[in-house]
Order: C-alpha cells, then structure tokens, then sequence
C-alpha cells in the first residue's frame, strides 16, 4: 500500500487542488483530508456522507451549582483565568468556567473542597467517512477553538488506512495541512512519499526548507513542485537548486492558471477542464511514479 501525503510550508499554495487532481487521476483511490483545521477538500470533490463519527479529546471542568458552595477556591487556584464569578438575581455569588478558557488542566477538581466540579471529556469535533466519484474519503471537522487536531488527523489517516485495507486498495492520497506543527507530524510520520508544494516567493523557499527538514528527520522520500512558476521563474530555479541540495526530487512546474478559479467554482479538479496547466499537473502525477 502506498501513501502519499501533500503539504506545504504555509496555506494557499495549492496542495488542496492539487490532491483533488491526483485522486482524479487515480481513478479509485482513498482520500483523508487531514487538514482538519480548515478542511475544502469536500469543496471539490462533493462527498456524499455515509458515516459522522463524534470526536472526545481532553477534558473540560465544569462547575455544577447545585453543590457548589461558592467558597472561591477554584477561582483562587485556576491559573488561566477560567473560573468567573458574578451576581445572580438573588444577589448571591455564583462561580462559572469559561470553556474557552478552560485548558483542561483539573487543578479545580482536584481542590474543590465538596467535589462539585465535573470533568468530563470534551467534544471536539467529528470525522466522516464519504463516498466520491474518485473513491472512498475520509475528512474531519474539529470544532472552534478545539485542540488536540493531532490526534484527530491521526483518527482520520487510521481510519482511510483501514478502509484502504478493507477494499484492497494499493493508494492513499493524504492532503495535509500547512506549516510544520504537530498536525503536519501526524499526517506524515510512516507515509511512502511526500510531496511538497511550494510558491516561487522568498516566503516559500524559506518555507520549503523547514518542511524538508522534517521530511529528512522522518527519513520520507521527499519531492516538490512549485506551483506558479512562471510568476517569477528566477526564485523557481532557486527553490528548485535548494530542494535538490536536500536531497528532494523535482517533481515539475505548474504555471499560474485562471482556470483553476473555474474548476473550483463548478466543484471540479482543474484536470477535468481543458486548462492549460492540466498537462503540468499530470506531468507532476507521472514523476511521482504512483500509478496503479
């Protein structure tokens, strides 16, 4: 089985519409879109949702006032400033947690002197299991301001790995999500191969050389494409030098395209357009060998 994970240094640079061309292209494979964040990989494809499964991680206190006896002392010990405190209508005074303030540390459980503090596990979001016209998708929401998005791509890649198991499928298309934070981590870490989108901007080469970084700390095979090359080709060959220094393979160009606006905006992979970077694409897909 063979996976291959998309990312980039930072948003915007094409990953999403790139992975959508590649499951395209592939005909019947697997798709998890692990940019859980901020998840538009449905955009394009358009899934049909055939299973929402709740995601609990972390926990989160919560003050119940039937036993609380206003002491104060969760206010005293929570260093996050979570616990609030006003007046209710009968002039007593009534103790509150902020979820949003609440980093789940449990020091208010743990001192509050008549066990009224409850701590139960949070919601955080939800994954899916979808159908689409180019195969089976995984893909996620995680809920506003929620943590742990980690453990959430990790749920997404185990359950596309086991669909993929299932159906004898030999490719998974990962579209992972940007920068190089923990969520990058568990998109990437035990996958075949690796391909990084770029932009020919000084942002994006510095970019570029933090995510090789971590592809080579992995030992994953690594290759780019710079996308919007034409924009400015003296920074491409640039990258392009930098990435081979790192040992990356170059996996081609793709020039800047209005079509791809187009394709999206009628729920379609640039590739099923007669657009004029479509050839660039599959000359990508071709170089990255993973043709079944």
């Amino acid at each position: 089985m063979k996976e291959l994970v998309i990312i980039s240094g930072k948003g915007g640079t094409g990953k999403t519409s790139l992975t959508a061309c590649f499951a395209v292209l592939a005909g019947r494979s697997v798709i998890a879109d692990c940019d859980v964040d901020a998840s538009d990989l449905h955009l394009v494809l358009t899934p049909r949702i055939t299973e929402r499964h709740e995601f609990r991680c972390g926990h989160g206190a919560v003050i119940r006032q039937d036993g609380c006896i206003g002491c104060g002392v969760c206010r005293k010990w929570c260093r996050f400033d979570a616990v609030t405190m006003k007046k209710n209508s009968q002039g007593e005074t009534v103790f509150s947690i902020d979820p949003a303030s609440c980093e789940g540390c449990g020091v208010c459980v743990r001192f509050c002197p008549v066990q009224t503090i409850a701590f139960p596990e949070r919601l955080t979001g939800e994954w899916m299991i979808s159908e689409t016209r180019c195969g089976s998708m995984v893909h996620a929401r995680l809920g506003v301001a929620a943590e742990n998005s980690g453990k959430l791509v990790s749920t997404v890649r185990r359950e596309a790995r086991r669909i993929a198991d299932e159906q004898g499928n030999a490719l998974i298309l990962v579209d992972g999500p940007p920068g190089i934070g923990c969520p990058v981590i568990a998109s990437l870490t035990g996958a075949t191969q690796v391909l990084v989108v770029t932009e020919p901007t000084v942002s994006g080469e510095h970019d570029l050389e933090r995510v090789l970084s971590l592809t080579r700390h992995f030992s994953i095979p690594a290759s780019i494409c710079v996308n919007k090359w034409d924009l400015n080709p003296e920074m491409t060959e640039r990258i392009e030098a930098s990435a081979r220094k790192a040992g990356a393979h170059i996996a081609g160009r793709i020039r800047y395209d209005s079509e791809v606006t187009m394709a999206q905006i009628q729920e379609r992979a640039v590739v099923e357009l007669d657009a004029p970077c479509a050839g660039d694409i599959r000359q990508v897909w071709n170089a990255l060998g993973l043709q079944n």
